[in-house]
């Protein structure tokens, strides 16, 4: 069987959400569609509508579909024995009792919609037990105690899914944390543990080049803030071409200030010109857009999908 990376590259294009406490654990935020505060992280995912999400990707044409599985607090978007026992919490506390990603992966699958996950480098970092794990907040060089502990949270979830997850963007694997490729490994090969298939990619921030940051790592993350450049022959050579950046944008705000957020700061022309370009030199190109409690879409962007996908 080959490499995941390849169904990706085939299938041209797909959706990004960053599905975080921060935006619904807030009395203030529109994210929440008057349906109330959620009393917990717990109660979010369980407001989350896989049937819907996986039917309003199919009508846009998006081949892949990855999620956040955390970013920098504590809270988890599926259960994690080994987390629980890490950081001392209970189920539900801080692990969501759903298992969305098996959720997602049966919906999803009936449209042949591939599901991929996102997780960092850096953990819980910005959890009240960060140190337990091994990760003191504020450090500049990340151990490999933590790097042990964290990829025996990874290890439960990739054994757990499987070849359900065809892919794996991991973020914060940062060079000024201290990130190398023997560390790196330990990632990687917690992934494929549980599908030896998987596509794999480190981040090590927005760059411009088209590089692997692991050398054996499948793809390259890719991170942008905006669509722009294209990979040289060089490049494609060396690794599979691949862009994550947002469609959003924050009025008034940088280009940085994009991710996750509402609106469409491109042209249907332009964007679809751009994924072809990028296709056509054998890469494909992942588009973050907002999502809500509930795994619905900014109404503006998922039409602005709808057309691309038409389109493309």
């Amino acid at each position: 069987m080959e490499n995941y990376v390849y169904r990706l590259q085939r299938k041209k294009w797909g959706v990004f959400n960053h599905y975080l406490s921060g935006w619904f654990l807030n009395s203030e935020s529109d994210r929440n569609l008057n349906l109330g505060t959620p009393a917990s992280w717990d109660e979010c995912v369980k407001r989350f509508d896989v049937e819907k999400l996986a039917y309003s990707l199919h009508k846009m044409g998006a081949g892949y579909y990855f999620i956040t599985l955390m970013q920098s607090k504590e809270y988890m978007l599926a259960p994690n024995a080994v987390y629980d026992k890490i950081a001392g919490t209970e189920p539900g506390q801080v692990c969501a009792t759903r298992d969305l990603p098996s959720e997602l992966y049966d919906a999803l699958s009936k449209y042949d919609i591939d599901l991929c996950l996102y997780f960092t480098g850096d953990g819980p970092m910005e959890a009240p037990f960060a140190k337990k794990f091994g990760f003191t907040k504020g450090d500049t060089h990340i151990t490999e105690e933590f790097v042990e502990n964290w990829t025996r949270v990874l290890e439960e979830y990739s054994v757990r899914y499987g070849e359900k997850v065809k892919a794996w963007w991991f973020d914060g694997m940062y060079d000024h944390y201290g990130y190398n490729n023997k560390l790196f490994k330990m990632y990687h090969d917690a992934v494929h543990k549980g599908n030896p298939y998987a596509a794999t990619a480190f981040n090590n921030g927005m760059d411009l080049r088209f590089a692997k940051h692991y050398e054996s790592e499948e793809f390259c993350a890719g991170e942008l803030n905006y669509f722009g450049p294209t990979p040289r022959k060089k490049e494609r050579e060396a690794t599979v071409p691949h862009i994550l950046t947002p469609i959003g944008y924050q009025p008034g705000g940088e280009e940085w200030m994009g991710w996750s957020k509402g609106g469409i700061k491109y042209t249907k022309e332009y964007a679809v010109d751009y994924i072809n370009t990028i296709y056509k030199l054998g890469g494909f190109t992942t588009l973050d857009i907002l999502v809500n409690v509930d795994g619905s879409f900014d109404p503006e962007q998922e039409a602005f999908l709808r057309n691309i996908g038409k389109c493309l």
